[in-house]
Formats: structure tokens, sequence, C-alpha cells
């Protein structure tokens, strides 16, 4: 039968696990958004990142990049690997002894391997070793049917005629129980989903068990000389009543030698000669609680309670008989259980570029919770943003507001000077002046001879407006809105199909910001012919210019004017991909 004081145990390990303790945040994280670098907190792996998905589930993962699909394909996770020790104790109708009693026991281990199928549930297969010890403080006379003890002519009760009664001879019940355990587990787990934090430093779960028991109990009932004890003169013959039951055991375990010499009863039809040493072989159904701390992505600790109820058995303490005097012993047809309250350590094993931690540690609704805050993969409008002079400059970042119309503008939205002479493009009747024919004067000629027609109009494709474009720092993707100054560009260059553009990149003061500078330059180029179908040999190609370090310029070629349209990457090592 279940002793009530160690389902009081099993109670308060429940409990103890269900208590609130504190809850890591989730850690920080970086991923791309609108071109930028973002970090942001709590999302435990990236979902976008296709490396997390198996084979057989990448259709889904593409028709959810393709927003052909809601809901993002489940990741690969790591196995769970763990050890761990333990209280082991029968309950039944004998007390356990403790490992803090002289001689005690109820000592186990066990290893586990787990695999989580979802978020909720998850499988796992855990072998258990116990070694469970029992006395009995009080003594025993009715004890005919009982093999272990009626089998010794010292012990063996004689009944006096027509009185009812046993002998007076007593003996004190105990046993040795060792057990081995199978058991594969069906594991929910009770608190990952949270709609309030993004995850917990603890993981609650119940489970229910199916498994084998095979087991061997034994008792002491002989001396060292192979002699049956005199219960009488250990205990002495004061009634019992009057003293303490741990002073009772603490003789007992001081005269008897503990080598459980002696078979149980057991049930022989069920006892297995091939299987650990002719132990009892038993169908064992169990179920538990537990709770899991989270000392880091790969280690953790177990506080667990798992109750066993092996199908139809009484005699995992060798006893089955309730004493009732006067009378015969009547069998109590309680089954015995074992409490099995363990703590442990365990590890996830597995390739993290690969495998995210197993899927009970994470919450599914990071993903939904961390795209309506920092929202990436969901579709947004394009943001529109107030540029009161057209200058494909917004108001936010323009320094030169009120920019007359058509007039060609840097990336901070002031008109364009190319070579630096002080005079805009827009008024400079010398676009290109050399440093050292400056200064210039008003009309941007420089005191150098002039060549011929330098004081007039310079370009024959003045339909087509220079302008600028900037990219987000260390990014070469074109902006939303600087997609729209391209389209634009590119209309004017389909309407002058003979003309050509410079498109110059800046940024010189490392071999970064030169590589980044081709990079960008390259992007541009690649979208102009890609999206709108312009020739690449259209355009002349220089990077490295001195100026902004995020800006790329762009004008229609002076006449004569020639370039590469393709070239090499200064340093293709440090190329963005």
């Amino acid at each position: 039968m279940v002793n009530k004081k160690y389902l009081l145990l099993a109670s308060l390990s429940s409990l103890l696990a269900t208590q609130p303790v504190f809850a890591q945040e989730g850690e920080m994280q970086t991923a791309k958004w609108s071109g930028r670098d973002m970090t942001y907190r709590g999302q435990s792996y990236d979902v976008l990142d296709s490396s997390y998905v198996p084979g057989f589930r990448m259709k889904q993962h593409r028709k959810f990049m393709n927003h052909q699909y809601a809901f993002p394909a489940k990741p690969r996770n790591m196995w769970e690997v763990g050890v761990g020790l333990g209280l082991y104790n029968v309950s039944g109708d004998v007390p356990t002894l403790f490992p803090w009693n002289a001689k005690g026991g109820a000592l186990g281990f066990h290893a586990h391997v787990r695999k989580s199928w979802g978020y909720v549930f998850s499988t796992r297969l855990q072998y258990n070793y116990g070694v469970a010890k029992g006395l009995e403080w009080g003594e025993a006379r009715n004890y005919r049917y009982n093999t272990a003890w009626a089998q010794y002519p010292g012990y063996a009760p004689q009944f006096p005629a027509g009185s009812g009664y046993p002998a007076s001879k007593p003996v004190f019940y105990n046993y040795r129980m060792e057990a081995h355990q199978l058991n594969l587990d069906l594991i929910a787990s009770l608190n990952n989903i949270r709609f309030h934090k993004a995850k917990s430093g603890v993981s609650l779960y119940a489970f229910l068990g199916l498994g084998a028991l095979a087991y061997n109990t034994r008792v002491d009932a002989l001396n060292s000389a192979n002699q049956e004890y005199d219960f009488a003169t250990i205990v002495g013959s004061t009634p019992q009543i009057h003293e303490n039951r741990k002073d009772i055991r603490d003789k007992l375990q001081a005269a008897m030698d503990g080598t459980y010499e002696t078979d149980a009863e057991n049930e022989r039809d069920r006892r297995r000669p091939s299987i650990f040493k002719n132990k009892t072989l038993q169908f064992a159904p169990s179920v538990g609680v537990g709770a899991q701390f989270r000392l880091s992505k790969r280690i953790n600790l177990s506080l667990e309670d798992r109750i066993t109820m092996p199908w139809d058995d009484d005699l995992l303490d060798g006893q089955r008989w309730s004493e009732q005097t006067p009378g015969s012993p009547v069998q109590t047809n309680q089954n015995d259980g074992i409490n099995y309250l363990s703590l442990g350590i365990n590890f996830n094993l597995g390739n993290k570029r690969k495998n995210v931690e197993p899927l009970y540690w994470l919450n599914p609704l990071d993903h939904a919770y961390n795209e309506l805050s920092y929202p990436r993969h969901m579709i947004l409008p394009d943001p529109i943003l107030p540029d009161a002079d057209g200058d494909g400059i917004t108001d936010q970042f323009d320094k030169c507001p009120g920019t007359p119309a058509g007039v060609a503008v840097d990336s901070h939205g002031c008109p364009l000077d190319t070579d630096g002479d002080g005079v805009p493009d827009d008024r400079d009747k010398q676009l290109i002046t050399p440093t050292e024919c400056q200064p210039v004067d008003a009309d941007g000629v420089g005191k150098c001879p002039c060549p011929d027609g330098c004081g007039q109009a310079v370009s024959s494709c003045g339909n087509i407006m220079a302008g600028s474009i900037t990219f987000d720092n260390n990014a070469s993707k074109i902006r939303p809105t600087s997609q729209a100054q391209l389209a634009t560009l590119a209309a004017q260059m389909q309407a002058n199909p003979t003309c050509k553009v410079v498109i110059t990149g800046a940024g010189n003061g490392s071999k970064i910001q030169q590589q980044r500078s081709w990079d960008r330059v390259n992007a541009v180029i690649e979208y102009m012919s890609e999206k709108h179908g312009i020739d690449r040999n259209r355009f002349i190609f220089q990077y490295g210019q001195a100026g902004d370090a995020n800006g790329v310029m762009y004008r229609s070629a002076m006449p004569g004017e020639e370039g590469p349209a393709n070239v090499a990457p200064p340093f293709p090592n440090l190329r963005r991909n």
C-alpha cells in the first residue's frame, strides 16, 4: 500500500517545482531590418534563417518567405541527455530506511535521452536503477503465510490447539529491494507558451510513462552464523509502546548483519531466470511532475518526482499480509508503489548553427510578438517622407530646403558642385575645373585658359537631371525612396537613348570604405539594368571619390566623356553579398 508519508513527500516536491522563480529575459539578437542592423530582445532564433529548417520542411519555409503561407516552418531542435541521483523508496507495508539511517538505502540513479516533437509534447527514454530498504519498528507474530520467515524452524509459528493465537516469538519485517526500470515517457510542458514574457528560466512539466520493472526483494532473516535472530533479546522485553520508534530501529540495525540472504515472498510465475539474475519482471506504468532550471542554452538542472505503480504487485517490500491478532492473517490487496525523487543535470546536444534549443524551452509566440514590434517579414506600405522642394532628399535630412526645381543636389540636399569650386553645377559654366585652375570666377570658370565652348552649355543631355542617393551605414541595399529616384532617372535615360550617365560613389578613407563605395555603385548599375532594362554600357563606373561615404551621385556624362561600365572590386574579400 502507498505510505501517506511518502505521498506527502511527493506532494511537497511538486509544490516546490511550481513555485515562481526568476525568469531569464531573452538574449539580445541582431538582424537586418530595412537594410539596417537592428538589435532587439527576446527572440530565441531567427525564424527567417533557412539553416534551421530541415529539408522536408523547406517547401513550407519558401512559401512563408514568399508570403504565400502565414506560418513559419518548425525548426530542427537539439536532443537532451541527462543523468541524476535521488531517493528511491517503496511505498508499501514496511517503512523505508532512508540514507540518513544507519545501514540505510533508498538510493537511485537514472540516465535518459529526450526529444521534443513540438512546443508542448516530447518523449523520453529513461533507465532507472534503485536500491530500496525497509525495516518495521513494530514486531510481527502472525507470519505463518510469509514464506521468507515461516521456512525457518526457529521462526515457524506454532499455534496452540483451539487458541486462535500465534506463537509468542516475534519477528521484525525488513527487506532490500534492487530494481532496474525502463520507461518510455510522454512529457507535456506546462509553461513555455507565454503571453507577457519572452521566455522563462524554468520549465515545468508533467509526464505519463509506460515501462517494465525487473526487481528482486530479499530479507535479512539470519545472522552471520546462519541462525535465526532472537529479536526478543535485541529489543528487550519492555512493551514497545513505551519506546521510541527510532530507538527500536537503531537497536535492530545495530544487531542485524544486513546481508539479506533470504528470498522474500514472490510471485514465482513472474520470475524470469534469464533476465537480471532471476528477478521478477513487471509491467510498470508511472506518472510524475518536474521542473528544469536553465543554466545556459546547453545545460539545465532538473528536480523531478516519479511515482511507479507496478501492475498487480504487493510484494515489492516482500510483505503482503496484514497482522490481525487474534485470527488469521489477511492479504491486504493493496499494491505497492515506488517513489523516485531525483536531482539531475541535462545537456542539449546538436549543432547550434542548425538546431535550436529543445522546443519546450522556446516560446512559439516569439516570432509573432517580435514581428509586431520589429517587423522584418510582414508586408508594409512604402513610407511616405515629406520632400517639399522635390529634390529627392527628405525634409528631415535636407540641409538646403527650397532648392529650385531641376537643380541637382548632393546627399544633403544642397546644389551639386562636382568640381568643388564653390559654384553650383546649375550655374557653373566650367563644370570640371582642375584644382590648379582654381579659384574661379562667378561663372565657375578658372584662371587657366578656357577651352573652346566652356562658357556655354556643357551637356547635350541636359534633360537628364543630376542627383544623389544615400545608403544606410555599411549597407549596399537601395532604399525604397531611392528606388523612386532611380525610376525617374531611368525614364529620362529612356527618353535620351544616346546619353550616358556617370555613377560616382564616395568613400576612400579605408579599404572597407573603398569596397563599400564599389558595392553601392555596382548595386545602382545592376538595379537600373535588371529593373528598368537600361543597357549597362550606358553607365560610367566611378568609385572611391571624396565626399559623403554613404552617398552615390549620378549625372549625365559630358560630351566625349568615357569610362568603363564594369570595374573589378578593389578588395573582393571585403565585398558584401
